[in-house]
C-alpha cells in the first residue's frame, strides 16, 4: 500500500503540463481568439478534438487537432515574446485516448510507467515521439512556437506533439524562422494585443508508415489591436517543400485556404479584423 502511494506521488510530481479536450473553445478557452471568435468550421476535420492547452492550471493556447491525420489543424495564442531557454521535454495528450484520463498532458514514459497505458494504445489516438524519429528532410515543426511566449511555463506548454507537424527542415530553420523571429517583431510594433492563429493544410503524403500526415502548406495569421478603434492584420503561407514564405493580407490567406480546402469560405478571425 505504501509503495502504491509512493508511486502515485511520484507520478504526480512528473506531471508537467495540463491540457484538456473540450466540446468548444467558446465555452472553455475563448481568450486566445480575437473577440472570442475561433475560425469557422470550414477548416474542421472529420474527426476533430478541441484542446485547451494548460500548464499548472493555467491555459496558454488552444489547438484544433485532427485525430485521423494526427496533426493539429491550427493553434491559436497571444503573441507575447520574451527571452528564455528552449524547452527539451516533449509531451502527449492523455485525454485523446479517453476522457477518463487526467486533464494533464504528460511525458510518454509517465503514462507508460504510472498509468498502465501501452505505447500501442497511446499511438492509436495521436502522434508519438517514435513517429518523428529518423526523418529525412523533415523535423518537428511548431505551429505555436515557444519563442512567442514570455516565460518557462508558457514555453513548456508549446512542447506538446499536438502542436507539431512534420515540417520541411530548411523551411523550419530558414524562411519560416525568419518570419517568426523578425517579421513578427516588425509587424507587431505599436500593437497592444496580438492574436495569432497558425495552421497546416493536410497533404497527400505521410510519415511513420502512414500514421502522421505531412502538410502541403503551413500558414500563419495575426490580428493586432493598436487601440480600441484601430486594428491591423497580416498573414503568410509557405509550401512545405520549399524554403519560401509568401506575405499576404488576411483576406488573401482566407481565400487561398478556401481554395486549398475546397469547402466553404474560410474565416480565421472575427469580422472586425481588417481583411485588406
Amino acid at each position: 500500500m505504501l509503495l502504491l502511494l509512493l508511486l502515485q506521488v511520484s507520478a504526480s510530481c512528473l506531471w508537467l503540463a495540463g491540457s484538456e479536450v473540450v466540446t468548444s473553445f467558446e465555452s472553455s478557452c475563448p481568450q486566445f481568439f480575437f473577440r472570442e471568435t475561433p475560425p469557422n468550421e470550414a477548416l474542421q476535420p472529420k474527426n476533430p478534438a478541441w484542446i485547451c492547452q494548460r500548464y499548472k492550471n493555467q491555459y496558454y493556447f488552444a489547438t484544433l487537432y485532427d485525430r485521423n491525420r494526427r496533426i493539429p489543424v491550427y493553434s491559436a495564442y497571444l503573441y507575447q515574446p520574451g527571452p528564455g531557454k528552449r524547452p527539451k521535454t516533449w509531451l502527449v495528450e492523455p485525454q485523446l485516448m479517453s476522457p477518463t484520463y487526467p486533464k494533464t498532458m504528460e511525458r510518454e514514459r509517465t503514462l507508460l510507467n504510472y498509468f498502465s497505458v501501452s505505447l500501442e494504445q497511446l499511438s492509436k489516438s495521436q502522434a508519438i515521439l517514435k513517429d518523428y524519429k529518423n526523418l529525412t528532410g523533415l523535423n518537428r515543426g511548431h505551429l505555436n512556437p515557444s519563442s512567442h511566449h514570455p516565460d518557462s511555463s508558457s514555453r513548456t506548454a508549446t512542447f506538446t506533439l499536438t502542436n507539431i507537424v512534420p515540417q520541411n527542415e530548411k523551411l523550419n530553420g530558414g524562411a519560416w524562422n525568419n518570419y517568426e523571429q523578425q517579421t513578427m517583431t516588425r509587424r507587431t510594433q505599436g500593437c497592444n494585443t496580438t492574436y495569432v492563429v497558425v495552421g497546416a493544410v493536410p497533404g497527400n503524403n505521410y510519415i511513420a508508415k502512414g500514421r502522421v500526415n505531412k502538410p502541403s502548406h503551413i500558414w500563419s495569421s495575426a490580428c493586432c489591436e493598436v487601440d480600441t478603434n484601430h486594428r491591423k492584420a497580416w498573414a503568410v503561407i509557405a509550401e512545405n517543400d520549399k524554403n519560401e514564405v509568401q506575405l499576404l493580407t488576411l483576406g488573401e490567406l482566407e481565400d487561398v485556404l478556401t481554395q486549398l480546402y475546397g469547402r466553404d469560405q474560410v474565416s480565421l478571425f472575427h469580422r472586425d479584423c481588417p481583411r485588406e
